[in-house]
């Protein structure tokens, strides 16, 4: 348990982030769900007495936290909870929610990975090797992105069903105890946080990272080893981003399709912001986000967004996040 609050914590952190960085007149916050297995070894009739716990204390909350699709929950599970409470982002468009946030969260990370190549001179992805981890619904989307743009794509994750497919796509599977070892220009992290520690950040064969998961990097420390040897990375709360425009935008703030995809779109003039800031400062990328964050959480910057939104949106769209603890 103490696992799953800790990375709980951590998750609550990067989404108010998230939103300060993205200019989203929300705050941050984060539920895991402790669960006695792993999510597909669980039943149908447990699941869905989970997901009724959940919903209760997610009610008991009074809308002073929201809670929407991430992994291993989808906008089916979405409805379920919204049965017991309607403090739900992301229920299916049939039920009246905005649906999965998926693609928007995918096609943020797609801007990301091209400011972030042009950025590092690698020019545009065209003929770039990109190494994505994790297939699910975000990086099986950025996968599809990125082939369409060009990159030779190596992709790894641990359900067979998935590397078959992308296989028969004529992507390059690469084992998934080997993704830290495998050259590339890109690595795209999708699947779970915490991948790139000190000792991963010395010797990564990469030029750049930028992917969908969140929590990267598991320290500061990890940042200054990349910047050094001069891996440029998108810092995940930004790059990431595109799910809470979706989400946020669509059911919060009554934006149109057009204008969800213009924002997410917007991503990659945002990490331009943080290079250009990291570059001036000397500082990390991380830190540079931080900064630029940290700014727009001041009071001056918040007073004009809060004033238009209701007190009770002090929330985000969160995780149900289905690790064993």
């Amino acid at each position: 348990m103490g696992h799953a609050l800790a990375d709980a914590g951590k998750l609550a952190g990067a989404m108010t982030l998230k939103m300060a960085v993205s200019d989203l007149p929300m705050g941050g916050g984060k539920s895991v769900i402790a669960l006695p297995a792993p999510r597909n070894q669980i039943d149908a009739a447990t699941w869905s007495r989970i997901l009724g716990i959940h919903a209760e204390n997610i009610d008991k909350l009074e809308g002073n936290y929201w809670t929407g699709p991430d992994v291993n929950t989808n906008s089916s599970d979405m409805d379920q909870l919204s049965r017991t409470t309607r403090y739900v982002f992301g229920r299916s468009v049939d039920k009246g929610g905005a649906g999965s946030s998926a693609h928007a969260t995918a096609l943020g990370v797609f801007e990301a990975m091209k400011a972030t190549a042009r950025r590092r001179g690698l020019g545009t992805l065209d003929g770039r090797t990109v190494l994505v981890q994790g297939l699910g619904a975000v990086g099986g989307d950025v996968v599809r992105l990125a082939a369409q743009a060009g990159a030779r794509l190596l992709v790894a994750d641990t359900d067979p069903q998935r590397l078959e497919a992308a296989s028969l796509a004529g992507h390059t599977v690469v084992p998934a105890g080997e993704v830290l070892r495998t050259p590339c220009d890109l690595f795209a992290p999708c699947a779970m946080g915490g991948i790139i520690d000190f000792a991963a950040a010395a010797s990564i064969p990469t030029l750049a990272v930028a992917g969908a998961a969140n929590n990267i990097l598991t320290d500061a420390a990890a940042g200054e080893v990349l910047r050094d040897r001069g891996v440029l990375c998108a810092p995940d709360f930004v790059a990431n981003a595109g799910g809470a425009f979706h989400l946020v935008g669509r059911e919060v703030l009554g934006w149109n399709e057009d204008y969800v995809v213009e924002r997410t779109r917007g991503i990659g003039r945002t990490l331009d912001e943080v290079y250009s800031l990291s570059e001036e400062r000397g500082i990390t990328t991380e830190a540079a986000a931080l900064m630029l964050a940290r700014a727009r959480l001041s009071p001056a910057s918040t007073a004009a967004a809060t004033s238009a939104t209701p007190a009770a949106a002090a929330a985000s769209p969160a995780a149900a996040a289905a690790s064993p603890a």
